[in-house]
């Protein structure tokens, strides 16, 4: 070790770097428990490793050492007296359950990514990226996975809702494209809760396109389709009064031309609803966001590579909020409004409408002062 190294500094990073692994192997065991059901049993209340193991219907052996994870890593509580395991109900409450505070689906994206982590050395070297099918169909039930429980509880009753009058309108009766649907469930739900609206879903996957319409079929909606369709060639006529897209802008190959498209295909008065990341285009900026090493990450392993390999832009996660305005302007939308959506710190909620955006009061002042009477 050189003289001129603070050997206490290298102390302190080295047990950082021990930190990052455990975290990622302690990832798959999260991934475990979610898929075979342990973290539900836990919930039943304190047991024995031999009784855990027989709720959920499990090798007693396995169960056993992966309670020691659990354990060690402050995940489980453990009485050695009495060898008896539990889970406290905070820790249930992120792990467990429809709500969106159910966390663990989340850790599907190490072992998902993780498949094409040899492609993506070679992207290093070669440049490009991983084409999307190379990711298909593992990467379609992660997104769902992600957003499922999410949307379920908050997409009708809190999302829409941040659009004003947007509820009313879809109501009433609107033209709804999803577009980069993925599975579809965004648009199932917004078929099944208004009824009076048209939705169709776009993706360029035949297999999230299957799903979808799978899914719409097991819910009889009438009002929803799906087409495959790259969202470049997104229909102009006849044009639509809400357009959506959820995570999908930034993982296009031709963002530009995507948005460029979705301001067309808007009737004049429409609304472009886009959910996207939430994090500044300034690297220094996203310093602070203890969510940007995760972002930052998944778009070396996903968002960028699908971008690049079609020569694409290549944006990536953290394209930032500076550059989606200035892109969204470029587009044709006089007005972006931005809000912070509920229960979800990743994403930004873009509010695009292609009417200039109505003067606040200080600015009318500004226009009567500077106006000939």
């Amino acid at each position: 070790m050189p003289e001129t190294v603070d050997r206490a500094s290298v102390k302190e990073f080295a047990n950082r770097l021990l930190d990052i692994y455990a975290g990622g192997f302690l990832t798959y065991m999260i991934e475990i428990g979610e898929a075979t059901g342990l973290f539900t049993a836990a919930v039943e209340g304190p047991a024995s490793s031999v009784q855990l193991a027989e709720r959920a219907g499990l090798s007693e052996r396995h169960v056993r050492e992966w309670l020691g994870a659990m354990v060690v890593a402050g995940i489980f509580d453990y009485q050695p007296e009495s060898a008896v395991y539990s889970m406290p109900p905070e820790h249930a409450t992120c792990l467990t359950g429809s709500s969106p505070y159910n966390m663990a689906p989340r850790a599907l994206g190490l072992s998902r990514l993780g498949k094409v982590v040899p492609q993506v050395i070679d992207t290093f070297r070669r440049g490009g990226g991983v084409p999307y099918a190379d990711y298909m169909p593992d990467f379609t039930d992660l997104m769902d996975a992600l957003g499922r429980h999410r949307y379920d509880d908050l997409l009708v009753s809190v999302y829409l809702g941040l659009a004003p009058g947007l509820l009313e309108r879809l109501a009433g009766g609107i033209s709804v494209a999803d577009i980069g649907c993925g599975s579809g469930h965004v648009a199932n739900l917004m078929g099944q809760a208004f009824p009076r609206s048209s939705f169709v879903g776009y993706d360029m996957s035949d297999t999230g396109i299957a799903v979808a319409t799978s899914e719409a079929d097991s819910m009889s909606l009438a009002n929803v389709r799906f087409e495959l369709l790259d969202l470049v060639q997104l229909p102009e006529e006849p044009k639509f009064d809400l357009i959506t897209a959820f995570d999908v802008i930034h993982d296009q190959a031709r963002p530009a031309e995507v948005l460029a498209h979705v301001s067309r295909a808007l009737a004049p008065s429409g609304t472009f609803y886009m959910f996207d990341i939430r994090a500044s285009s300034r690297l220094e900026e996203n310093i602070p966001n203890r969510m940007a090493p995760y972002m930052y990450s998944v778009s070396v392993l996903h968002c960028m590579q699908v971008s690049l390999a079609y020569d694409g832009a290549g944006l990536g996660t953290c394209w930032g909020e500076q550059l989606a305005r200035r892109m969204l302007a470029d587009a044709g939308f006089g007005s972006v409004q931005t809000f912070e959506p509920p229960l979800d710190p990743i994403n930004l909620l873009y509010l695009c409408s292609k009417e200039p955006a109505p003067l606040s009061a200080a600015e009318l002042c500004d226009a009567d002062v500077g106006t000939d009477r």
